[in-house]
């Protein structure tokens, strides 16, 4: 019965959107992020500058890695998972079919995407990074087999075109220097990149929100989608697919979560 309503509302993204908007309402602590507060002029910049550490945290991996388990349980069972679906979608449409290729993903928390690729037979000779050393001590044990490197988005260590493709993880909303953290990303990758679960709001300008995550306290940003989509043009990258995730825009106004595949141009 919760697969057959799951895969209903999967059809209707914007009854999902609203559903889950009523769901926040009604039970305020249960879920990823909770208790948004808008944020306007300085205090967004002055917010921004004081919860830039707040992923940090030594709590968050292991609450977030009790969520994660039960959604990799479903996928390796069959069921529907929306978020891990539309990643293995892109990778599967960029690459050759058996043919292994080098991927980084950066934001990586606890190295989950290691396994949803394992689980899907996606061919990817997988790294993972992320600012949180907490999170790559978990993901290092989790997937001895992985490489798991400690890394600052905004300055990354790696070569120039390192990997083949090299997937943003839902980072970007958290990093006030996010321009930064695009240069980087289409620095280290040879062929494709792929921003996945980004926020974008239309027909507004950026907003910053503050939030708990897992119970923690952390900033948001959600992207002017048209400004985003240019900041990723000037890094030298062609959107090539977009995969919407939930969606609620009326008469031009509005947000929702996208996964944009971008093909690094020629140079």
């Amino acid at each position: 019965m919760k697969a057959r309503l799951r895969a209903l509302l999967n059809r209707f993204p914007r009854l999902k959107a609203v559903l889950k908007g009523v769901k926040r309402r009604m039970v305020p602590d249960d879920g990823v992020s909770t208790h948004y507060v808008e944020l306007a002029g300085d205090q967004a910049g002055s917010e921004s500058v004081r919860l830039r550490q707040a992923w940090q945290d030594d709590s968050l991996p292991a609450r977030q890695r009790h969520l994660v388990d039960a959604e990799l349980a479903q996928f390796r069972s069959g069921t529907p998972v929306p978020v891990f679906d539309v990643l293995v979608r892109s990778l599967r449409d960029l690459t050759d079919g058996p043919a292994p290729f080098s991927l980084l993903e950066i934001g990586c928390s606890s190295g989950y995407y290691a396994e949803v690729m394992q689980i899907a037979n996606v061919p990817a000779q997988y790294t993972g990074c992320d600012y949180s050393a907490h999170f790559i001590a978990m993901a290092r044990e989790r997937y001895p087999e992985r490489q798991f490197d400690v890394e600052d988005a905004t300055r990354l260590r790696y070569d120039d075109a390192a990997f083949d493709v090299v997937v943003s993880g839902c980072c970007l909303l958290h990093i006030p220097e996010y321009a930064k953290a695009v240069a980087e990303t289409a620095r280290v990758a040879r062929r494709y990149v792929i921003f996945h679960r980004t926020p974008v709001v239309v027909g507004q300008p950026d907003k910053y929100y503050r939030k708990l995550a897992y119970g923690v306290e952390t900033i948001e940003i959600h992207f002017n989608e048209p400004a985003f989509l240019a900041l990723l043009d000037r890094h030298g990258l062609e959107r090539v697919a977009t995969h919407t995730l939930d969606e609620t825009i009326r008469q031009g106004v509005g947000s929702a979560s996208r996964t944009y595949v971008c093909r690094k141009k020629a140079t």
